[in-house]
């Protein structure tokens, strides 16, 4: 004889919480594996095509002007591989191996001065750095790509215990 336990008002709702709670639980489960499933499954559109480009080597960065210390402009000037120019005004005296002097206001009127290439190597100078700082952003707006200046100029530089030649 099997022995039937009443059924009573608690009795049914605790199977009706666990039926609910399993329900959810499913569900849930349910929910997670086909969001997963179609993470997994998506693949990137290859036939749209867009302006943006896809790796960091497509994109080109402007130049920027560099600025140098006195001791990194020394450092260059003994395997010196590239265009110096002071461009102060007026004339204050010199570094030594100066290529050319040009006016800073004036650099765009001498690009015949300057290196043909856009790509050469230019390193600006003058008394305090910023008549170079000018030039230097002028020649980057003008196409040249590798320019740099003596930051805080001739000043700086004869301080340091440089030598600065006068005319």
């Amino acid at each position: 004889m099997i022995v039937q336990r009443p059924e009573t008002k608690n009795g049914r709702i605790n199977d009706m919480k666990k039926t609910i709670s399993t329900n959810v639980v499913l569900l849930v489960t349910i929910i997670i594996l086909i969001i997963l499933i179609s993470f997994w499954k998506s693949e990137p559109k290859k036939d749209i095509q867009t302006s943006i480009p896809n790796s960091s080597a497509e994109i080109e960065k402007p130049a920027t002007l560099v600025n140098l210390t006195n001791k990194e402009l020394a450092v260059l000037l003994e395997k010196k591989d590239f265009f110096f120019s002071n461009v102060h005004i007026p004339y204050e005296g010199e570094i030594e191996n100066t290529d050319a002097f040009i006016p800073y206001d004036k650099i765009a009127d001498n690009l015949d001065k300057l290196p043909k290439d856009k790509d050469a190597k230019i390193v600006l100078y003058c008394r305090s750095g910023n008549m170079s700082e000018m030039a230097g952003n002028e020649l980057l707006r003008l196409g040249y790509t590798d320019v740099s200046h003596l930051s805080l100029g001739m000043v700086s530089w004869e301080r340091s215990g440089y030598e600065i030649i006068k005319k």
